[in-house]
């Protein structure tokens, strides 16, 4: 089964709640939160303020993506904010192994990003114990980027760990998805599709989420 995860870093901010909502009645399957601080990533976004306006506002799970440095700092506070899936960057923590337990503690699923540049084989020893690997098909920091071609094979690298563990962690795509890209991030093993400005840049934002599920049904 697979999952379009809108990414409200692309909305509008003074509407977002209807935002959300047009992507709700488009089908959306979770709401994607992009937090970055301007020291991991060369962007500011905003913070558990955002997720906590989103949390009550929607029912959908609220998949929050830290870019920050020291995130083990703020798992609590993500927590409290409404966060239903908490992924931290695999390059942004020391313990990795401690810091998903804590995750999972504070009762969230928990997720690990890789980098363009971060193999996946860094996983080895955590994706057992995941819910989430998400492969950046961009360099993260800004939305409406280009995809970068060999994420395609990262996607694949994930799917065959996945395999070989015997694991049940999803497979999660962010940056440039949308209609020219879903399909074969799909087709490589991909699950859940992060898609921003194809969705909340679009006339029709709802209508924009549907096309995007119709392509990996």
């Amino acid at each position: 089964m697979a999952f379009i995860a809108p990414s409200i870093l692309a909305a509008d901010f003074a509407n977002l709640s209807q935002q959300i909502r047009l992507a709700e009645i488009g089908g959306a399957d979770w709401i994607h939160c992009d937090i970055m601080d301007g020291h991991f990533v060369p962007n500011i976004t905003f913070g558990p303020f955002i997720v906590k306006a989103a949390r009550r506002v929607t029912k959908l799970p609220l998949d929050v993506h830290l870019m920050i440095e020291n995130p083990d700092k703020y798992l609590e506070d993500f927590a409290e904010a409404g966060a239903t899936m908490l992924t931290i960057h695999q390059e942004a923590v020391i313990h990795l192994n401690r810091t998903i337990n804590r995750i999972k503690e504070l009762g969230m699923k928990a997720g690990v990003a890789l980098n363009p540049s971060t193999p996946v084989k860094t996983l080895e020893y955590v994706a057992e114990f995941v819910d989430l690997v998400l492969i950046m098909s961009v360099n993260p920091g800004f939305g409406g980027q280009t995809f970068i071609e060999n994420s395609i094979e990262k996607i694949k690298e994930a799917a065959e760990l996945r395999k070989d563990l015997k694991a049940g962690y999803h497979i999660e795509v962010d940056g440039g998805i949308d209609a020219h890209t879903i399909t074969r991030a799909h087709k490589a093993g991909c699950d859940v599709f992060v898609a921003g400005s194809s969705i909340f840049k679009a006339d029709n934002i709802s209508a924009a989420v549907v096309e995007l599920k119709n392509l990996v049904k």
